[in-house]
């Protein structure tokens, strides 16, 4: 969604209503998603009230959900590097959520009919091990006075670095209806009934660390901009804490029986790689990691790779039109992203 005018009075309050219906093509079937929000502009926070019929989420393991309709009403703020990040909301899904993909498995809970509010809130801070400073372009000038500095591709890459940053924050969430749901299956014989009973009150802790180095300006035709990111993200604490716990107790025990894996309890690394080829032309790679086992595989492993190529607008100061593939979900797009690092 959009931010704020710097500019604009702070008194001033500015009400948008967007509303759009896209029709959809599926195996000689068509469909409508329907989709608008509200969003009024308020200093340093964003009203955020979204309604789709249906609604598409995806899953952490990629697969896809249907949820036949979703509201929410979110009220957040806005920072720019560090600091402080709160977002209080309220949803709501009706119907039972259909898996788009085969083989999906059960749905997220969170996915299930039921009205909800929730809280988040975290601290964001950041430092630069080194970094060089872009220079302005009004301090360098030829001998006939005009300035000759090239652009970089994307303002956003222009300054080598080496950099870390970490994200600490807690969510809490009351389900208001709907704490008890059920699941329809369908079977090759009969037609079972899985219910699934969610918390009254949930709350729990996350965190993440970054390390980012950057080398290159991203302005000349060839080898001016190699970039790595790397992120370890613990999704939960209470699950992680638990998972390590039950880890301890088994090495002391010699234990080999295995229990029910929370998917939770893993910290998980996010790799970026991105290494201009060409001019504006950038390949990347995003990798997914695993450091915990899952129901399927035992220790550390990937759970997702994306592969895309991008060509950066230079008019629009960081934009860039990008094609990615990602060879487990067998899935490609092209997209137009503006000011993503």
């Amino acid at each position: 969604m959009g931010g704020v005018d710097n500019q604009q009075d702070d008194r001033a309050i500015h009400d948008k209503l967007f509303l759009d219906v896209p029709t959809y093509h599926n195996n000689h079937t068509s469909f409508s998603r329907g989709e608008s929000y509200w969003k009024p502009l308020l200093p340093q926070h964003d009203i955020t009230f979204e309604a789709a019929w249906p609604e598409l989420f995806i899953d952490r393991n990629g697969g896809y959900w249907d949820v036949p309709e979703a509201i929410s009403l979110n009220f957040s703020s806005l920072i720019f590097e560090s600091g402080l990040r709160y977002r209080v909301g309220l949803h709501k899904n009706s119907g039972n959520p259909q898996a788009v993909n085969a083989n999906c498995g059960d749905p997220p809970l969170a996915l299930m009919p039921g009205l909800c509010t929730k809280a988040v809130f975290s601290y964001e801070n950041s430092r630069d091990i080194w970094r060089e400073k872009e220079v302005k372009k009004s301090n360098i000038r030829t001998r006939s006075g005009r300035r000759n500095v090239s652009q970089s591709y994307d303002v956003r890459l222009n300054e080598p670095h080496a950099a870390i940053s970490g994200i600490v924050g807690g969510t809490c969430a009351a389900w208001l209806s709907g704490r008890r749901s059920s699941l329809a299956i369908d079977g090759a014989q009969s037609r079972e009934q899985a219910v699934k009973n969610r918390s009254l009150i949930a709350a729990d802790l996350f965190g993440s660390f970054c390390y980012t180095f950057q080398h290159g300006k991203f302005k000349n035709l060839y080898g001016d901009l190699t970039r790595v990111d790397a992120r370890l993200n613990i999704c939960s604490a209470s699950a992680f804490a638990c998972g390590a716990a039950h880890l301890v107790s088994n090495v002391f025990r010699k234990s080999s029986m295995k229990s029910q894996v929370n998917q939770l309890a893993a910290p998980r690394l996010n790799l970026i790689l991105q290494q201009q080829v060409a001019g504006p032309i950038v390949f990347r790679v995003d990798s997914k990691l695993s450091l915990g086992s899952s129901g399927e595989r035992f220790g550390p492993h990937i759970e997702d790779v994306m592969y895309s190529l991008s060509y950066s607008l230079r008019l629009l100061k960081s934009g860039k039109v990008v094609a990615w593939y990602s060879p487990k979900r067998k899935e490609g797009m092209v997209e137009l992203r503006l000011y993503e690092f």
